[in-house]
């Protein structure tokens, strides 16, 4: 069957890369034709000869509520490149990951041209935008979730889903960062062996400009203090980023930057500083002990204060429902604020202890491995029988 997959970011390109190896793995004859990045790349190359890429995600990616506005003429290009190339191409099922700015419109392209369209990673209705649910009903024939709050969520109204555990399980468990030695990585990345603090900015311009000074004054602090002078901090650049994105603030003595390496960083690091995202569940299932800040620009934030109706802002802390860690935004994430969460982490065993214990609750919750690929063959499955 021919399966054309849209992701529009680094965690669509995670996913996105393994659900193609469930859907290669359930379907011999699989021709997959995709929008997203390196990683999905890799897996196409492995089975299939040409070219499957038709957009790489980090070429020109436009995430934010500023950024769509600005790039609104960029946005409407590519969907309408991305139409063409649909109807071009034929598939059999459009399979949409997350990325719903960008997705919705195609599902109500798809869905009105006469294709198949799955959804996988549902947009975050439950967050915010609930009218969205009319057009997942209207424009979407299978939707695909990942995450156990989400069942009696879609139930209560009346969304039809399919859910098979959640591909961070195995992303992460099957990584090769999680089995490389200390060594090994610290040699790759030309680190120092120094106990380090993993910092990561967030992927967004707004987010990276200004969680930087906040994150740059609580280095710089933390590491002047007796007991840290041996510390450093490496920041897990986000793949679409380059260092010249992060303004080290003169702290290049004890300050890195590393990109594409953010389950290494956080594996090898005595704990984080996560502006929430993916990057705060992975942490959770790597093991990495944490405080969540967000701070992006004023407008943005008071945007998403206005539509945004969740208890807390990291998914790992919306699974079980109570704070394993603790969350501050915008005003409220200050360095003295950070410097004293992370101390805590780092000299309080019993705290350490109980966020350890809330992170094995995390993982049983999102269930086992093999999440991928029981979507994948439940695709193929809802494809046999619409056929």
């Amino acid at each position: 069957m021919k399966y054309y997959i849209i992701a529009g970011e680094a965690s669509g390109d995670l996913h996105g890369s393994n659900l193609m190896k469930g859907l290669y793995a359930e379907d011999s004859s699989a021709d997959i034709r995709f929008w997203g990045g390196g990683l999905m790349d890799a897996v196409f190359h492995a089975h299939q000869e040409g070219t499957g890429l038709v957009q790489d995600y980090r070429d020109g990616a436009i995430i934010g509520f500023w950024e769509v506005l600005v790039h609104a003429r960029s946005l409407l290009g590519k969907i309408r490149r991305c139409k063409e190339d649909i109807l071009a191409w034929r598939p059999d099922v459009v399979i949409l990951i997350d990325y719903p700015g960008f997705n919705f419109k195609i599902a109500e392209f798809a869905h009105g041209a006469g294709f198949k369209v799955f959804y996988y990673i549902a947009p975050k209705v439950w967050a915010s935008r609930e009218r969205r649910i009319a057009k997942l009903k209207a424009w979407v024939d299978r939707l695909f979730i990942v995450f156990p709050f989400e069942i009696p969520y879609f139930e209560s109204k009346g969304v039809p889903f399919i859910y098979k555990g959640n591909p961070l399980v195995d992303a992460i468990d099957e990584s090769p960062a999680l089995s490389e030695a200390r060594w090994d990585f610290l040699a790759r990345t030309g680190l120092p062996d120094r106990p380090y603090i993993a910092l990561l900015a967030g992927s967004r311009s707004g987010e990276i400009a200004s969680m930087m000074p906040v994150l740059m004054t609580f280095a710089d602090a933390l590491h002047k203090l007796p007991g840290y002078t041996d510390y450093h901090f490496v920041i897990a650049a986000a793949p679409s980023r380059t260092t010249a994105d992060y303004d080290l603030r003169g702290n290049e003595a004890f300050v890195h930057v590393v990109s594409g390496e953010t389950y290494g960083v956080l594996r090898h690091s005595e704990a984080a500083v996560i502006n929430s995202g993916t990057a705060s569940l992975e942490a959770a299932l790597i093991g990495t002990p944490q405080v969540v800040g967000y701070r992006t620009a004023e407008t943005t934030f008071l945007i998403m204060r206005a539509i945004i109706k969740i208890k807390y802002i990291s998914l790992a802390n919306l699974i079980i429902d109570r704070p394993a860690f603790r969350e501050y935004l915008q005003d409220f994430l200050q360095p003295d604020i950070l410097l004293g969460e992370v101390r805590r982490i780092l000299e309080d065993e019993t705290y350490r202890a109980r966020m350890m214990a809330d992170y094995a609750e995390i993982r049983e919750k999102l269930g086992g491995k093999g999440a991928s690929r029981a979507v994948a063959h439940a695709m193929m499955e809802a494809l046999r029988v619409d056929h």
